[in-house]
């Protein structure tokens, strides 16, 4: 029976994350700091002698920098997918956490068609569509092994369509805590279209000890 293997990979520390300004597009190099979780992951990987026929990463540089270290230390061949970029936020991006407040605070109550952010940037749906997208571009490889490398949103979104979970905007639902190098790996067997989620770990903390369990990071 063919199946298709599906690792979703969170990049890690961005400086975004060191400034405290809101991420998305914003497109924030890896810090030392997540340089060395990547490398970390990328041990585990070997020792747990993982493979992988392809990586496909959002070429934002903080995911593109984690999925060329991974393509390099494993020696898969790397593809960048647009599909797999965070979700535009449009006017927010880039601002500190403060100054995005006050510009555009969050209401009592937004519904997923909404973009959010004085209309700019993807609604949440629009970021559904697009993950759903993705996902189905992935299926149509057929069986095989595929390393995504990714982001906080992005990968929600993915997972959301795969178990076939709508956006909800701003009330309360399942969400999937990707930390730093957080990952989840499914298998799916599309005769019976069945998916199995095998693992999820939540990664890294870079609040204190790089390599310390966490709470999930914003983008």
């Amino acid at each position: 029976m063919s199946r298709i293997l599906v690792t979703l990979l969170r990049h890690g520390r961005s400086l975004a994350d060191d400034l405290r300004v809101h991420e998305g597009r914003f497109d924030a190099p890896l810090t030392e700091v997540g340089r060395a979780q990547a490398q970390q992951r990328l041990e585990e990987f070997r020792t747990k002698r993982l493979r992988f026929d392809r990586i496909i990463s959002s070429p934002l540089q903080r995911a593109r920098a984690v999925a060329e270290l991974m393509s390099e230390g494993l020696e898969v061949p790397l593809e960048l997918d647009p599909d797999w970029m965070e979700q535009d936020n449009g006017k927010i991006a880039g601002l500190s956490y403060e100054e995005g407040d006050r510009l555009f605070p969050k209401p009592a109550f937004r519904n997923p068609y909404t973009r959010p952010f004085d209309g700019t940037g993807e609604s949440e749906w629009e970021t559904y569509c697009r993950a759903a997208r993705a996902v189905q571009n992935l299926v149509n490889r057929g069986a095989g092994s595929y390393l995504v490398v990714a982001h906080g949103k992005i990968l929600n979104c993915a997972l959301w369509s795969i178990f076939g979970i709508p956006p909800l905007g701003s009330t309360r639902g399942l969400r999937f805590s990707f930390a730093d190098l957080g990952y989840a790996v499914l298998e799916y067997q599309p005769q019976q279209h069945l998916w199995h989620l095998d693992k999820f770990e939540m990664g890294f903390n870079t609040l204190a000890n790089p390599l310390e369990v966490a709470p999930p990071q914003p983008g």
